[in-house]
């Protein structure tokens, strides 16, 4: 995955959101690693949060941060699972203009070499919404640690070649078909 060093960084604004009934920030490993990564790669943590698994409240936050101009990326941990508390996707199907579909087939292909058929319990999955990317990451350190290491550290990077999210932005929330 060639990074371009003849290329000028472009850092994104980056909101973190845990999706946990019993986590706090004191306990949150798997958002902490988010952050130290993202801010380790010379993003801007815009803002984070903690909610409950609630559909509801996590469609707020969502909401709340592609309505604002100052984050440009969400990615969420937690509440992808298949029980009946984990309502993350169910939030994001809320809120998501377009879907990202590749992203939660890598998440789980990638994921296979490391934790075998369990990855399939996983519904990791990304999209675009107002502008914004939203990706949900599945709340475990290791799970986190696998999207961001090897998908968003790379995406998120504006000398990722041959492409990446970044140089995408500024045409997200366009509609023009050229036509």
């Amino acid at each position: 995955m060639p990074i371009d060093e003849t290329l000028v960084f472009v850092p994104v604004r980056i909101a973190v959101l845990t999706v946990s009934d019993t986590r706090t920030l004191e306990t949150d490993v798997s958002g902490r690693i988010l952050v130290q990564r993202l801010e380790g790669a010379g993003h801007v943590l815009a803002d984070r949060a903690i909610v409950a698994d609630d559909l509801d409240l996590i469609a707020a936050y969502l909401t709340r941060w592609t309505d604002d101009p100052m984050v440009d990326v969400v990615i969420t941990t937690g509440g992808t699972g298949v029980t009946g508390r984990d309502v993350t996707p169910e939030a994001f199907d809320r809120v998501l203009e377009k879907r990202i579909e590749g992203f939660g087939e890598l998440f789980r292909m990638l994921s296979y070499a490391k934790i075998g058929t369990s990855t399939i319990q996983s519904r990791a999955l990304a999209g675009v919404a107002k502008g914004t990317y939203l990706f949900a990451l599945p709340g475990s350190s290791g799970a986190v640690k696998d999207g961001w290491d090897d998908i968003l550290k790379f995406q998120l990077d504006s000398r990722h070649r041959p492409c990446n999210f970044v140089e995408l932005m500024p045409r997200l929330g366009s509609s023009d078909s050229g036509a």
